[in-house]
């Protein structure tokens, strides 16, 4: 599977930037050794349901630890038997659009 995900504490620094708590997460993800990127927006991470929900559970509580209300909206894309999806479904995209020009 794959799931696209986004934390945010509920109240920023001084600034009302968020980036410091959202990197303490990214750091949880990409201490996870799955597949994953970030990119503006989201986070994507790619593997079993159980070890990537068990990754998104620990970015959460990572974002916990520096505000006491934390945001979380998440996506996933459920199929079996697949992987390596993260980066072959942008290749199929990119494939299509160099078909189309």
């Amino acid at each position: 599977m794959i799931v696209a995900f986004s934390i945010s504490p509920a109240a920023g620094d001084e600034t009302g930037g968020v980036s410091e708590a959202v990197a303490e997460a990214i750091r949880v993800v990409r201490a996870s050794g799955l597949p994953n990127e970030t990119n503006a927006m989201f986070t994507n991470i790619e593997g079993e349901w159980d070890e990537v929900m068990a990754v998104v559970k620990q970015a959460v509580e990572a974002v916990a630890a520096a505000s006491p209300r934390v945001s979380l909206v998440l996506k996933a894309d459920i199929r079996p038997g697949y992987t390596g999806q993260l980066t072959a479904k942008v290749e199929r995209i990119e494939q299509a659009l160099g078909d189309a020009g």
